[in-house]
């Protein structure tokens, strides 16, 4: 299984984000972070850039939306351009409805999880879901460090994925880097949300691929992936 690597343009130069974008056109995905002030106390990126985004890149755009009422707003950013939307239960109303939603308008259903949010009370909505998203840190600000804490949640997530035999994405996002994201891999993770390591470095594009090397090389040793 291939590792994915997702630059956030949450730490790219936003006066200069469709540059930012082509600097790193061989990722797997562009991850852009939408918040409102609201769920989480920061405020962003909201549907005219993504719209914007999707015409300077061909790079598919992965949209996490850490806002409230996504069960309003989540569809508008399939309609946008969004190839992937990522609500957080913990917001949502109806999160089987609206995955149900975001995939028949034709993107990838993604839910995502604060860290104090358990995975259990959610495995019967796995079948649902094309990713799930573990977050590593408390979302709302780029640059934080990595709660090592959330490598044991990565493994139960991954177990009842495999419980149930899905093909279900296994994201992180937070403090991602060259130093933690070979346990991410190593713990059952296998898609990779970056923005200090990749938009920090002096090549994004060269940060990409070395995280990808890193990520592959640890999941090949992974008894998750071995056994998979």
């Amino acid at each position: 299984m291939a590792a994915q690597i997702n630059p956030s343009i949450l730490s790219a130069d936003f006066a200069r984000l469709a540059d930012e974008a082509k600097a790193v056109e061989g990722a797997d995905w562009l991850h852009v972070d939408v918040m409102d002030n609201h769920f989480v106390p920061n405020l962003t990126l909201g549907v005219p850039i993504v719209e914007s985004l999707a015409r300077a890149t061909d790079t598919p755009l992965d949209c996490h939306l850490m806002i409230e009422a996504p069960d309003r707003w989540a569809p508008q950013y399939v309609e946008a351009g969004a190839g992937s939307v990522t609500f957080h239960v913990e917001a949502a109303t109806a999160p089987v409805r609206l995955a149900r939603e975001i995939r028949a308008k034709g993107a990838r259903a993604s839910m995502a999880l604060r860290p104090a949010t358990p995975i259990e009370p959610y495995e019967d909505l796995l079948p649902e879901l094309d990713m799930l998203l573990i977050m590593t840190v408390e979302p709302g600000f780029g640059g934080q460090a990595f709660l090592d804490i959330m490598l044991t949640k990565i493994r139960r997530t991954r177990e009842l994925i495999k419980k149930h035999g899905l093909e279900l994405w296994l994201q992180v996002d937070g403090g991602v880097s060259a130093s933690t994201i070979e346990q991410c891999a190593d713990a059952g993770a296998d898609v990779f949300v970056a923005g200090s390591a990749v938009y920090g470095a002096s090549d994004p594009a060269e940060a990409v691929r070395a995280l990808r090397t890193q990520a592959d090389s640890a999941t090949a040793k992974a008894s998750w992936a071995c056994d998979h």
